[in-house]
């Protein structure tokens, strides 16, 4: 199992010197993937979480390309609709043939009322748009002489029954954003079922978790994947391995932007948990 970080590329502690540092501390503890999240239009309602400065994910990751040789380079989540679709399949393209392969796109639907209406899309045809999408840029990487003979890994993202239902459609994983791991182990028999019934096969499990690195444990129903202590983390880790998990993806944000300003606490709790991967104890290990 493959195990990323969700590198924060927003908010006021964000320049680029901040973004190198988390590349390199990324691959520096042996991290497979790192991966960055996607807006356009910072809108008040997008500000109030993910504010400025939010560096755009194909800029940045193109620019990490260059800063790092092994560790794989994604997005969580690109938002579909956002942008026309073969340029999203041209962009893709060339950032996968730019770093020798290493991209991820993670795509969804997208969910900032006031960013969709300043982009002048119709927010409430981001669903089928992102199919429609995902279809177009799948058809032009297929024209390989235009486009890239490596293939790009999709995850798609959505909790909802319709972004599991994407998923086994137009994706080669799905990619959960921030659960408990009861909820998860759930939706995995649905995400089968709905595999069954379109006579699919059923994409591959790759869940972005939390990662909150606390003294004592966390207990409760709503307790995310990923929160409490490293025994905690480290059992969830387990748990989504023997679920068939191919990759997770750990988030150290906790919605607040000002922990921006302030990465080293998650690179600390990234530390943490990398030294508990490359024990022998666990059955779990970055490459």
């Amino acid at each position: 199992m493959k195990i990323g970080v969700n590198v924060l590329n927003f908010g006021p502690g964000s320049d680029p010197g901040v973004l190198r540092s988390w590349a390199q501390t990324v691959e520096g503890l042996g991290y497979d993937l790192l991966m960055v999240s996607d807006h356009v239009a910072i809108t008040p309602d997008v500000a109030e979480r993910y504010p400025a400065p939010f560096y755009e994910p194909f800029t940045t990751l193109s620019w990490l390309a260059g800063l790092t040789t092994r560790v794989r380079l994604g997005t969580t989540v690109l938002i579909a609709p956002y942008r026309h679709p073969l340029l999203t399949a041209r962009m893709a393209a060339n950032l996968q043939e730019l770093s020798s392969g290493r991209l991820v796109l993670g795509v969804g639907v997208g969910w900032a009322r006031q960013e969709f209406a300043a982009l002048g899309i119709p927010f409430e045809r981001r669903g089928r748009l992102t199919d429609e999408h995902l279809r177009d840029m799948r058809a032009a990487w297929a024209d390989t002489a235009s486009y890239s003979d490596r293939k790009i890994p999709v995850w798609v993202g959505g909790n909802s029954d319709a972004g599991l239902r994407r998923a086994v459609r137009l994706g080669d994983a799905w990619h959960p954003l921030r659960t408990t791991m009861p909820w998860l182990r759930e939706a995995v028999i649905r995400l089968k079922a709905f595999a069954d019934e379109q006579r699919l096969p059923m994409p591959a499990l790759a869940p972005r978790i939390a990662l909150r690195l606390t003294d004592a444990p966390m207990d409760g129903w709503s307790r995310l994947a990923g929160e409490g202590t490293i025994d905690q983390i480290m059992d969830d880790l387990d748990q989504l391995r023997r679920l068939g998990a191919e990759a997770v993806v750990l988030d150290p944000y906790d919605g607040d932007p000002t922990e921006t300003c302030h990465p080293q606490k998650a690179w600390q709790a990234l530390a943490t948990v990398a030294a508990h991967l490359s024990s022998p104890r666990t059955g779990t290990e970055p490459s």
